[in-house]
């Protein structure tokens, strides 16, 4: 039965991550703490494995689409790999520490929070970029995939809250290449990331499988949503619900349950 509902969380998980771009990890990751009552550790390592199989799916879906800047993603992930060995290692040293880990997840949700509300309420009208690739240079590429992969190695998310603006407002990106960029550079973080926290012996590789699977379905879903749908509304929702989310986190390092 858990295994069942592990899968229809993936679903879930994977729609609303290829929908809103910021990929199922961040979904994924308070489900299995506080609704499966996984510890901090192996939460983190369970969704970063679970979200190779969004990451995959998502990105394959906005390439048919033509939305992937293939030329800034090679730039990208490898920087991010580095990235996401580096998290990793750092991650492993604070593993058992898991109120310390509750905390930082609280800290990570906050401005995510912060981001899909703002986004949601006040940039429904914002006029996108022309063209089909991303503007930048090149070491600005790579700082940010390398940013990114330490956060994805300590957090076990995706990062794409990070990417996609950073994408859009400094490289000067048209929206829907930044989702699918993201997604595509994600594939390498969350492949190495995940291998690396399977090595470590922070995942629940059953789980992981379930969610996964389920999320490949969902993230297809998601990704052809994403060009029909104004996701506005649902951006607003999802950042209150995130918000609750990090309260939640931050809550539980003081013992409070909310």
């Amino acid at each position: 039965m858990t295994i069942i509902l592990l899968f229809l969380a993936g679903i879930v998980a994977g729609g609303f991550g290829g929908l809103l771009g910021i990929g199922g990890g961040a979904v994924m990751l308070p489900i299995v703490r506080f609704g499966f009552d996984f510890s901090p550790s192996i939460a983190v390592g369970t969704t970063l494995v679970a979200v190779v199989f969004t990451a995959v799916a998502g990105s394959y879906q906005h390439w048919k689409m033509g939305h992937v800047d293939w030329k800034s993603v090679k730039y990208i992930a490898p920087a991010g790999i580095v990235g996401v060995i580096i998290g990793s290692v750092l991650f492993y040293w604070i593993k058992d520490y898991h109120e310390l880990i509750d905390l930082i997840l609280g800290i990570v949700f906050a401005p995510i929070a912060a981001s899909m509300i703002y986004e949601g309420l006040f940039l429904r009208n914002k006029p996108d970029f022309p063209g089909r690739t991303m503007g930048g240079n090149i070491p600005l590429k790579a700082g940010i995939g390398g940013g990114v992969g330490i956060f994805t190695g300590m957090s076990g998310l995706g990062g794409g809250f990070i990417m996609v603006p950073a994408f859009v407002y400094l490289l000067r990106s048209p929206v829907k290449i930044a989702i699918g960029s993201s997604m595509a550079s994600f594939v390498w973080f969350a492949t190495v990331g995940g291998i690396i926290k399977i090595a470590q012996g922070l995942c629940d590789v059953p789980a992981a499988l379930a969610m996964g699977l389920g999320a490949i379905g969902g993230a297809i879903i998601g990704a052809r949503l994403c060009s029909r749908i104004r996701p506005a509304t649902l951006k607003t929702i999802f950042g209150f619900i995130f918000l609750y989310v990090s309260l939640k986190y931050i809550f539980s390092y003081f013992g409070i349950t909310i």
